[in-house]
């Protein structure tokens, strides 16, 4: 038969000392002596005695938990993301409930839900692609759950964010481009819907401006994400009378989409036309032709600092002096030279 675990009204009853006493002793109290605190420890080690950690979290009002709420895991930028949430929590004696949306705004609102029934502490979150609204997000504020978002951030005032760069890395994509040879530079873009998306669209904007080239709406088309509709938007390129010579993809999982299409369609990778993109993830270092420059978001670093501002929320610790908006440096990574 299995035994249940020790409770300290057991240790107390056998000791025949107070249950306050027990407590003390366990934690070393200076006001127990060293003889009853040494009989105490002794038989709560013989008994196999663990704490009861839920009637701990109820007694400090808190559950050690944090939620994370990602689009997917099988995207390797977010499984390193993870590495620094768990790294993070860890430190600070915390576990981690994840939650994938799979880019759902429905599926997102009642993993929000659920993490506010099992009292997580804290949640961090990189938004679905089709969320709209955040109010699943700012009602959590009356239940005293801190809300930090990292990469995929809302653009609502007031939230707790982690993010890079991406207007300025969108510009850098371009001078290197520019440098390479290349006038006629299209964009695929992610949904309307995502702060990343305008941002990264703004700065390639900018950056055909600062070289005099200006910008083409037909030069502009739009992805979902999904391979197919990352298809419909390389054809709409190809399809053009003048069509670019070198093409800036939302991230690289839209960049390889759109180099198989490239290559279906006949053309040779990064020489009949260039692909650059996003995210800089590992995957990328095994392929034969990978895309010629990719921006890395460092998304461990990431996702560490967002779960490090978590934590001072939670812990209410030097708040005061900390931004609402952390915006992080990206670097330009060149895989091949364009020979186009």
């Amino acid at each position: 038969m299995e035994q249940k675990p020790a409770t300290i009204k057991e240790i107390a009853k056998r000791l025949n000392v107070s249950v306050s006493t027990v407590s003390r002793a366990l934690h070393n109290h200076p006001s127990i002596g060293l003889r009853t605190r040494t009989q105490v420890q002794q038989l709560a080690a013989e008994l196999h005695y663990e704490p009861n950690q839920a009637a701990i979290s109820f007694k400090q009002g808190k559950t050690m938990t944090l939620g994370v709420i990602l689009p997917h895991l099988r995207e390797e930028f977010f499984s390193m993301a993870i590495n620094g949430i768990e790294d993070v929590a860890n430190k600070n004696n915390y576990t981690v409930l994840i939650g994938q949306s799979h880019d759902q705004q429905e599926r997102e609102i009642r993993i929000v839900d659920s993490m506010r029934r099992h009292r997580v502490d804290g949640l961090l979150v990189s938004l679905a692609k089709s969320t709209r609204n955040f109010d699943h997000f700012t009602q959590l504020e009356k239940y005293n759950i801190p809300v930090v978002f990292f990469d995929r951030v809302p653009d609502i005032p007031d939230a707790w964010s982690v993010s890079c760069n991406l207007q300025q890395s969108s510009v850098e994509l371009v001078d290197w481009l520019v440098g390479q040879g290349h006038r006629k530079i299209g964009f695929i873009k992610g949904p309307d819907t995502m702060l990343p998306s305008k941002e990264r669209q703004a700065g390639y904007q900018q950056g055909l401006r600062k070289h005099g080239i200006k910008p083409e709406s037909s030069y502009v088309v739009t992805t979902d994400l999904s391979p197919a509709k990352t298809a419909d938007a390389m054809h709409k390129l190809l399809a053009l009378r003048n069509r670019p010579t070198a093409v800036i993809t939302f991230n690289d999982y839209v960049a390889l989409d759109a180099m198989k299409y490239a290559r279906d369609f006949g053309m040779r990778v990064n020489k009949d036309i260039a692909f650059v993109s996003y995210a800089n993830l590992p995957l990328t270092s095994y392929l034969d032709n990978p895309p010629a420059a990719s921006i890395e978001q460092f998304p461990y670093q990431q996702a560490e600092k967002a779960t490090e501002i978590l934590m001072q929320l939670i812990q209410k610790s030097g708040t005061d002096m900390l931004p609402r908006r952390t915006i992080m440096d990206t670097r330009l990574v060149i895989h091949r030279k364009d020979n186009n």
